[in-house]
Order: structure tokens, then sequence, then C-alpha cells
């Protein structure tokens, strides 16, 4: 009977589904006008429009509470945890274990923690959206709160600066100071000491399917920050024939004013005491495994050596406005 016709239409389809079946009822009776309202009439009639619509929002409660937890479940997390609020037979549907595992990504068996036991499905979907490491701590993986998306960050002992080849120079003090802050979700953080270029990668398939994805470098200004002032940084994504390029830089007090800037993007405050730096913009498809390359480098023609940056990692998330990638495509 119920058909997925996209998140956020579930409720919405059964609705326009009951309005029509009441505007229908409400046909022959002399008065009804478009969707059950009556055009003309008196107290009596309005009020019994009134009773009508309200019978309309009873009979959703009046469905199995199986058929109810489908339904919502056409939605999204955020949605679901509003519903629960509606009255008590939306909460125990909300509650359900079966709702909730439609929420979960189809392989969230291997990511659960082996120590770890949940009482319900809604409890493991709930630690899942808290930051956990895995690969040996040198990434970080959670679920987006709102809408159960696959969410990851790249810590910076997972970055390369520059185009070594050598692995076992990547992390030299040569081009990074390490230590651990408290602050940090890893281990320690890195602080670059030579000219800024960072490259980091992953794979589409640890992602989330159908879905746009940004890339932000997350970082800390220390008291001895310099070498970015009026600095453009170009960054690319790479993925499969597909390339993103974007110019962005560092400081924050950039003079837009100035010779060269060309609207580019700075950073923001996030709530965690860290920056963030927007890099770019990719839409998973559904299927694929290709590498995901995420690069920010100087312009070759103006490197500076720079000091006071604290990388934590490269973040990549499902983006705030999942259509601004499909209008700028056009």
């Amino acid at each position: 009977m119920w058909q997925k016709h996209g998140k956020g239409k579930g409720i919405q389809a059964y609705c326009c589904w009951i309005g029509k079946k009441q505007s229908v009822e409400s046909r022959g009776k002399g008065r009804g006008g478009v969707s059950g309202f009556p055009k003309h009439g008196n107290d009596d009639s309005r009020a019994k429009f009134g009773t009508e619509k309200a019978s309309v929002a009873s009979s959703f409660e009046d469905l199995p509470e199986e058929c109810i937890s489908n339904i919502i479940s056409l939605t999204s997390p955020r949605d679901a945890c509003v519903a629960a609020l509606v009255s008590k037979t939306f909460k125990s549907a909300v509650d359900s274990d079966a709702m909730w595992e439609k929420f979960l990504p189809p392989d969230y068996a291997s990511l659960i923690p082996g120590s770890r036991v949940f009482s319900s499905k809604k409890e493991l979907y709930f630690a899942l959206c808290d930051h956990f490491l895995i690969e040996d701590g040198s990434k970080s993986f959670w679920l987006e709160k709102a809408s159960g998306k696959k969410c990851i960050m790249l810590s910076a002992l997972d970055l390369a600066v520059g185009y070594e080849e050598d692995a076992s120079l990547i992390h030299s003090l040569e081009y990074w100071k390490w230590y651990p802050i408290p602050e940090s979700r890893f281990e320690r953080v890195g602080e670059i000491v030579t000219t800024f270029e960072i490259h980091g990668s992953t794979y589409s398939s640890i992602l989330s399917p159908e879905t746009l994805y940004s890339a932000y470098v997350v970082f800390k200004k220390l008291d001895h920050f310099r070498g970015f002032e009026d600095c453009t940084i170009q960054a690319y994504i790479l993925m499969g024939t597909f390339v993103s390029r974007r110019l962005v830089c560092f400081d924050p007090v950039t003079d837009e004013n100035f010779e060269g800037y060309n609207g580019r993007l700075k950073p923001k405050q996030r709530e965690d005491e860290w920056m963030e730096l927007e890099l770019g913009e990719f839409f998973n498809e559904a299927g694929g495994d290709d590498e995901i390359i995420v690069t920010a480098s100087q312009y070759k023609s103006n490197f500076r050596w720079i000091e006071g940056l604290v990388i934590e990692g490269i973040e990549i998330r499902p983006t705030e406005n999942q259509q601004s990638f499909f209008s700028l495509e056009g």
C-alpha cells in the first residue's frame, strides 16, 4: 500500500490520501469546496467541518502501530523525534526497533564495537552519532544525527604534506610538529612547519550513497600564526572524472579589497573550539568505490614559509543544502 517516494514524503502522502478521501465523502452534500473546505455556510457547517478535520487527524492514530512506524521511517531521524512528541501512540511507534533499523546504514553491524551492548536500535543509532575512532585511530567516524548519513574525518596523521613519495617521511619532523591537545578527538594533532600543501584520500564506498558531501579542513591558529596574510589557497576534490576547484584563505581577517581576492571563502568558527574551511563539494553516487582525493596548497608562484597552523584533519560530511550543487550545475 505504501510506496517510498523519498524522504519526508511518507506522512504527506498519507495525509493527502486522507484529505482526498474526506473531500470525496463530503461531495454531494451540497457545500463541499476544494479539499473539503466549505465555500459558504453557517456556523453549524463550519463546526461540522472542524469535527471532520479532527477525525482525519485521529484516523492516523487508528492505524496499526507497525503501519505508523513504516510511514515515519520514510522521513528522517529528525522528523521521527518530532513525531514522537505528537502522542503516546506516535512515541510508541517511533521507539520501535524496526523503524530505527531503517535509519541505520546497511553495514551498521560492522561498526558496533565488540564490547558494547545496546538495549534498542534507537540507542545504537544515537551511539553511532557520537564520534568514534577507526583504522587504528587515524580516522573518526560518525552518523549525522539529523539524517543518519555517514561522516568521516581524516586525522592529520592520515594526511600527506606535499607529494612525498616516501611514506616514512610523510610524518617527518621536517614537515610537522606533533603533540596532543585535550580538545582534539585524536591522539595527536600536527602543526605544519613548511610551505602549505596537504593531501588526504578515502573511498566513496565508506560514505552514504546518493548524497551531496562537503570537505573541510579543521584547524586552529596559534599565537605565532603567520604566513597566510593575503595568501590564496587552491583546493581540489577529485573523484573519478569529477574535479572541483575552489579558492580559499586561512586568514579570516584578509582584506577583501586586496588585488586577487576573487571572492575566496574564509574560515568559520565551530562549536568545538576549532575552525573550519570548506574546500569543496562532490556528489557520491550509489554503487561506486572511487578514490576521493582532497588537496589544498599555496600557489606555487607564491610559496611562503608558514607557522602556527595546527591541523586536526579533513572532515567530510553531508552538505547542509543538498540542492546547492545541482543549482550550480544548472
